[in-house]
C-alpha cells in the first residue's frame, strides 16, 4: 500500500508538473503572437509616421508658427518690423513647403502668439507678401 500510495503520488506529480510546463509553453506561444503583433504595429505607426513626414515636408505648422512668432519686433500694440528679409524669406519657405490653405493659419496664429492688440493689420500686410 505505500508503494501504490508513491506510485500515485508521483503520476498526479508527474501530471501536474506535464500541465505546468504545457501551460508554459502555450503562454510562450501567446507572448511570442503578442510580440509580433505590437511589433508588426509599431512598424506600421513608423511607416505612416515617416510617410507623412515626406509629405508635409521637413517642418510642420507649428514651427513655422514659431520661427516665425520668433522674428517679430513688437510691443503690446503692432508688430514693427513686417519688412525685414528674415520674416520675408520665411513666408516664402512657407509658401513652397505648405499648402495654400495653411499659409494664413501660420500668419493668423504666429501674429496670434504675439499678444498684439493691431492684428488685423500685421495680418493684412503679411497676406499680401503671400501672394506676390
Amino acid at each position: 500500500m505505500i508503494e501504490a500510495g508513491d506510485g500515485q503520488w508521483q503520476t498526479e506529480t508527474f501530471y501536474r508538473n506535464l500541465k505546468e510546463e504545457y501551460r508554459v509553453i502555450i503562454m510562450k506561444s501567446t507572448d511570442i503572437d503578442r510580440r509580433n503583433r505590437e511589433l508588426k504595429r509599431s512598424i506600421k505607426k513608423q511607416e505612416a509616421l515617416d510617410r507623412k513626414k515626406n509629405k508635409r515636408g521637413s517642418q510642420t505648422i507649428g514651427e513655422y508658427i514659431n520661427r516665425l512668432s520668433g522674428l517679430f519686433f513688437h510691443d503690446n500694440n503692432r508688430i514693427y518690423n513686417l519688412d525685414n528679409s528674415d520674416i520675408l524669406e520665411l513666408i516664402e519657405e512657407v509658401r513652397l513647403n505648405l499648402e495654400e490653405r495653411q499659409w494664413e493659419v501660420v500668419l493668423r496664429k504666429a501674429i496670434k502668439k504675439t499678444g498684439v492688440s493691431e492684428r488685423e493689420q500685421a495680418f493684412e500686410k503679411l497676406k499680401s507678401y503671400l501672394h506676390i
